[in-house]
């Protein structure tokens, strides 16, 4: 297998761009929406290579958050898929490996989430699971997502933020977490 490449989305070719889209549509058995998609466009993406085919993926995305009455940039982990073939032999330690220096490099904090199965693989890695309430800024104004408490996780990067406090998430179509 390649090492990690590390790449803008405006670095991605069409053949690489439409192979990342493969390999989420095929880890995420069809659940992966075009709105997910936009989603992990316009950051980083970490790409694993074996041979020319593509084996596994996540980006990060910048995102401004409210936490402690102040706006944060925040690095947000998205579209994480590691090809069935290649599952349990480090692919995806090693593309949040990748991401997780980006956060640290550039965020105050970095930011996901979950889903269930990957919650054991997160807090693995240090990352922590958010323990205040959350909120989304949408057009109509504030708005709590309750649903979201227990699958937010965050990574600190320029020190450790309040996880008992309040996050509030930049509004976008689709998933706001």
């Amino acid at each position: 297998m390649s090492p990690v490449s590390l790449v803008h989305t405006w670095q991605l070719p069409e053949p690489t761009r439409a192979a990342v889209r493969d390999l989420l549509d095929g880890a995420f058995d069809g659940g992966f929406s075009d709105e997910d998609w936009a989603h992990a466009l316009g950051g980083v993406h970490a790409l694993v290579r074996d041979g020319d085919a593509l084996v596994g993926h996540g980006s990060v995305v910048r995102r401004e958050m409210l936490h402690g009455g102040r706006s944060v940039r925040v690095g947000y982990v998205e579209a994480v898929a590691v090809r069935a073939s290649h599952r349990r032999r480090g692919v995806g330690g090693a593309v949040m490996g990748a991401l997780e220096d980006v956060v640290r490099g550039g965020y105050a904090f970095g930011a996901l989430s979950a889903s269930e199965d990957g919650v054991p693989f997160y807090a693995g890695r240090g990352w922590l699971r958010w323990r205040g309430r959350t909120f989304a800024m949408t057009p109509g104004g504030v708005v709590r997502t309750e649903e979201e408490d227990d699958g937010v996780f965050v990574l600190p990067a320029g020190g450790v933020p309040d996880l008992r406090g309040d996050l509030t998430c930049d509004w976008r179509d689709g998933d706001v977490w």
